[in-house]
């Protein structure tokens, strides 16, 4: 999606991991669970001072931009967009990295102005400032002060890209001589990041016998599977089976120096590990998985995931009326995202074809998350709907992006990938124009310093990053003054 934001943008970028082909409560549902959002990480408080020494403001500071509520209606009039802008490297000339965080309230986020982030890195190595802009409709960026349906018809794909737009050509930005640098009077680089299996023969088996049971109509059999698990009193198979992907999301959010505390380590330890020796390539068996599967989540990951709640308040979907599908205050991420998925990306994490090794179960199928669009949006859909995810890979190119001096970073191990020009199969070619490069890592890794450290593989895509960004800095000539 961020290669759609450089087009439109005209600026060069560097971006990294997912195109738009990606087409109150406990959230009810692992597809909104997993949302593909970035890291967070703390940074330590400092002062920050200007090439010439002089003291600037924190890092914290928020800045508020008045951003067009609608792009194709000016008349409606603006809102205040926050962004967060860190210039201690900045001299005249250098370029402006720009950053939205995404699907997320951007408090907390400020780490990607400085260097402990590539935004960073590139400030510092080409003398620039780094801003960090929040999304439309998340955080307290908000054209209204509701998210219900008729306030979200303006929470589209294009009107965040149009965002950008229109912040960087029109903004006047609060380091001195912010007024003198909009594109053509000065270089801005778009830098963008997100919007597996070490048990395989354990989960596959462990699903396998699930949908086995459901295709025979074998309810006791069910019933006693989720009793294992302390699942008992969700009303619903596929809640049931929802929750047994909750495991996999805990991958998407480790990084190259997690260890053993960790989760998803946890959870393999868990399944993998049995009086003190590991599983070979088979498994410990499908007894064993059911009991040591259920055991984790008796023992550890229903309080991690519900706390005290009941288990049909926190993971049932089926019932309208819960807060989780009403509540239209702003600040609820889960909402703002459900709506584009319901309307223009379809990110359905459901099982697949049959005939093919399944880690999700197939009793999660595309009508399962399309009803909970109804839940959540009824005054838009009054039925399922038949999410348009054609339509947004072919206005934003997706798989067949061709952007020159466009660098994308993708991590191996990251659980999107498939949805990135390193998918496996595509063979999309590496060049100069448009250089694509792989680390080991996970999801977003190439985009905080500290794994460059940690993962020489990262440090390889990071120290290529910068080297294009030099390059093509270089190439530049402002065509405005």
């Amino acid at each position: 999606m961020s290669c759609s934001l450089t087009l439109a943008i005209k600026m060069w970028a560097l971006t990294s991991l997912l195109l738009a082909s990606i087409a109150g409560a406990a959230i009810p549902d692992a597809m909104l669970r997993g949302m593909p959002s970035l890291p967070k990480i703390a940074v330590p408080e400092r002062s920050i001072t200007s090439p010439n020494g002089t003291a600037l403001p924190n890092m914290t500071t928020v800045y508020y931009f008045d951003q067009l509520i609608d792009h194709n209606n000016p008349d409606l009039g603006t809102f205040q967009q926050r962004y967060w802008m860190n210039w201690e490297y900045y001299e005249p000339g250098g370029p402006i990295i720009l950053m939205t965080p995404g699907e997320v309230n951007a408090d907390g986020y400020e780490f990607f102005v400085t260097n402990y982030s590539i935004n960073g890195l590139i400030a510092q190595q080409q003398n620039g400032a780094a801003i960090l802009i929040e999304h439309r409709f998340f955080g307290d960026s908000n054209p209204y002060d509701n998210l219900t349906s008729q306030s979200l018809a303006l929470l589209t794909i294009q009107q965040a890209i149009d965002d950008l737009v229109y912040f960087a050509t029109t903004a006047d930005l609060p380091m001195p001589g912010g007024d003198a640098v909009k594109p053509g009077q000065a270089p801005w680089i778009l830098v963008g990041g997100s919007y597996s299996e070490p048990f395989p023969a354990i989960r596959w088996s462990m699903i396998a016998y699930l949908d086995g049971m459901y295709a025979a109509n074998d309810t006791a059999g069910i019933r006693t599977l989720q009793e294992a698990f302390a699942l008992g009193g969700l009303n619903h198979v596929g809640d049931f089976a929802a929750a047994l992907e909750y495991n996999l999301w805990d991958w998407q959010s480790m990084q190259p120096d997690d260890g053993p505390g960790s989760m998803f380590y946890e959870f393999c330890d868990a399944l993998e590990v049995k009086d003190g020796v590991n599983a070979g390539p088979d498994g410990w068996g499908l007894d064993n998985a059911i009991n040591a599967w259920g055991n984790f989540w008796n023992t550890t990951y229903y309080e991690y995931t519900c706390q005290d709640q009941d288990v049909e308040a926190c993971l049932g979907s089926f019932v309208p009326t819960d807060i989780y599908w009403t509540n239209v205050t702003v600040d609820n991420p889960g909402r703002s995202w459900f709506w584009m998925v319901c309307n223009q990306i379809g990110f359905y994490q459901v099982g697949p074809p049959e005939g093919q090794p399944a880690i999700v179960s197939r009793i999660l199928q595309p009508s399962f998350i399309e009803r909970q669009c109804v839940n959540m949006f009824p005054q838009a859909f009054a039925s399922p709907p038949n999410t348009p995810t054609a339509e947004t890979n072919a206005m934003y190119a997706g798989w067949n992006v061709d952007v020159p001096r466009l660098f994308f970073a993708n991590g191996l191990r990251d659980p999107w990938r498939g949805g990135t020009v390193s998918a496996d199969g595509l063979n999309k070619p590496n060049t100069t124009s448009m250089p694509i490069y792989m680390s080991d890592g996970f999801h977003t890794s190439d985009m905080l310093t500290d794994n460059g450290v940690v993962d020489p593989t990262i440090a390889v895509v990071q120290a290529a990053g910068l080297m294009y960004m030099k390059e093509w800095l270089a190439e530049w000539k402002p065509s405005a003054l």
